[in-house]
Order: C-alpha cells, then sequence, then structure tokens
C-alpha cells in the first residue's frame, strides 16, 4: 500500500514495490489534479523520513501544478493571464486543465508571465534501475527529460511527494 501523507486521497498498492511506484506517480498526478479541479490550494510536502521515496508527476503535470498555484496565490485570473500572453480564454484554460495535454512551451511561457521558471532535474532512480537490470542490459543514466527525471519548479516541490508504504 502506498500512500501520501500531505495529499489526501492519493492511495494506492501494487503487487510489488516497482508496480506499487509505478501507480503512486498517477495515484499522486490525479489527487493533485483534483485539488486543481476543486480550486483547493497544492499542498506543500512535508520533509522525508526514512523508508519513504520521492515520486514525481510528469514535468508537465508538474508545470501545470506551479502555473494554478503562482495564479492562486498571485490572485490571476484566466483572463488576466490571457491578455498577458495575448491569448484567448480558451487556451489559457487548456494550459491550466489538468485533463488537457499541453505542450511544455506553452506552459513554460505562462509561468515566466507569473514570475515562476522550469527547472529539471535529472536523478537515477534505484527501485526502478534495479529491477530493469534483471530484465534488460544496463545503460549509463542520460541526463535529458525522456529518461525518468525528477522536475523541480522554483517556488514550490508540491508535486514532488514522498510516499509512505504500508
Amino acid at each position: 500500500m502506498v500512500s501520501f501523507p500531505d495529499v489526501a486521497g492519493a492511495n494506492t498498492s501494487g503487487s510489488d514495490r516497482y508496480e506499487a511506484l509505478e501507480m503512486a506517480e498517477d495515484a499522486l498526478w490525479a489527487a493533485l489534479a483534483g485539488h486543481m479541479k476543486l480550486r483547493r490550494s497544492i499542498p506543500v510536502p512535508s520533509a522525508m523520513v526514512d523508508g519513504q521515496e520521492i515520486v514525481v508527476v510528469n514535468p508537465i503535470a508538474a508545470a501545470k501544478l506551479e502555473l494554478y498555484s503562482a495564479m492562486r496565490d498571485q490572485g490571476i485570473t484566466k483572463r488576466a493571464l490571457a491578455e498577458r500572453l495575448g491569448l484567448s480564454d480558451t487556451t489559457v484554460g487548456r494550459l491550466t486543465d489538468p485533463d488537457h495535454r499541453s505542450h511544455i512551451r506553452q506552459v513554460t511561457r505562462a509561468l515566466r508571465s507569473v514570475g515562476r521558471n522550469p527547472v529539471i532535474e535529472g536523478r537515477a532512480d534505484p527501485v526502478r534501475q534495479r529491477v530493469r537490470s534483471r530484465t534488460t542490459p544496463q545503460r549509463p543514466p542520460c541526463r535529458c527529460p525522456s529518461s525518468g527525471t525528477t522536475q523541480k519548479i522554483q517556488g514550490a516541490t508540491a508535486f514532488r511527494h514522498p510516499p509512505a508504504f504500508a
């Protein structure tokens, strides 16, 4: 069983630790997307304790969470953001819609307009590397966005929560 102490409703499990961690990414995103849809604040993760691992959402989801948080914190409406960016209300609505597939370039532009910059940090994932090494030849880790990166957005880390295993 995987749960997130700071994110109510983000619970999942799997047949083994690897599967549970894979499913935890989806559970975390679904719960945080629910906060956006219900216009709630995104919870800030507490400090990690021994035995916890970091679970992240994909970079575009992380950027959308940060955009939502920045707009909420600064009292910026979708209409006001649309005016800043010279875009339609509909387009900005898509940038802040957790269910819409947006391009990272568009979300990054919106983030910069609210004073935030995305920062991507690549890290080795020891759990997944251990499982992968048993099934496929080991490759040296790649430091690029497509190789399981951990994303940090300056000013918030709400998308980067340590799960609790039961």
